[in-house]
């Protein structure tokens, strides 16, 4: 079994390949786009005034390239934003990178805001994919098997485990709820913790709601909970 010093070794290893990877790409394509910069300078420098359909062509293509230069440097940087962002959570949270990825990734596509899905998956499950409560809560996310097929009904007692499945339904969840309270994180927490009938009983009852679970959740945190 790995200890966390050699799993975090092996995440600094890993992600120390990753970024040099993309800063060379990075220079390339800057390289690139400079070399085709100063070619199209040239060119239309040398053409007096009127310029033939040829030359016109060319400048043509020479702006192309810049543009394309251009575009995968943006790709390039994105990519490294990500890298960045996956292996800071990987290392935070002791975690393996992959794991990080999916949690990060899942977060981005569902628009839940990654500082807040770490410490949810983290509090849920201790990042345990096989995790089940006692009242049967299953996965990354805790989530009941009634309200996963809410969302996808070809869920099962066993693809609920799924790692991919259970992120993109779990956080696709607590999206709605956040929605659902208008953008009350602690009472769209305390929904996603105890359940949305709990949570207006007690609103209808003018009880505290609370329990503790989104405090834990937003210590520190200062977020919207939501990207959109």
């Amino acid at each position: 079994m790995k200890t966390n010093f050699s799993r975090r070794m092996e995440l600094e290893r890993l992600y120390r390949r990753v970024r040099g990877g993309l800063m060379v790409v990075a220079l390339a394509v800057v390289a690139m786009a400079t070399v085709n910069t100063s070619g199209a300078k040239e060119l239309l420098a040398a053409t007096p005034g009127a310029t033939s359909s040829a030359e016109h062509r060319e400048v043509g293509l020479l702006h192309a390239d810049i543009e394309s230069a251009r575009s995968e440097l943006r790709l390039a940087a994105a990519r490294l934003e990500r890298w960045n962002k996956i292996f800071g959570y990987a290392r935070k949270y002791g975690i393996a990178a992959d794991l990080s990825g999916a949690i990060y990734d899942a977060a981005i596509n569902e628009k839940i805001d990654p500082a807040l899905a770490f410490p949810l998956v983290r509090l849920e499950s201790r990042f345990n994919e096989r995790a089940v409560s006692p009242v049967g809560a299953s996965g990354l996310t805790q989530l009941m098997l009634p309200t996963a097929r809410g969302f996808d009904p070809t869920v099962t007692s066993e693809t609920i485990f799924d790692r991919e499945t259970n992120l993109r339904i779990g956080f696709r969840y607590l999206h709605k709820l956040i929605r659902w309270q208008k953008g009350d994180v602690e009472m769209a927490l305390l929904a996603y913790n105890r359940g949305p009938a709990a949570v207006e009983v007690a609103k209808d009852l003018a009880l505290d709601a609370s329990n503790g679970y989104e405090s834990i959740l937003l210590r520190g945190y200062k977020g919207r909970g939501i990207l959109d």
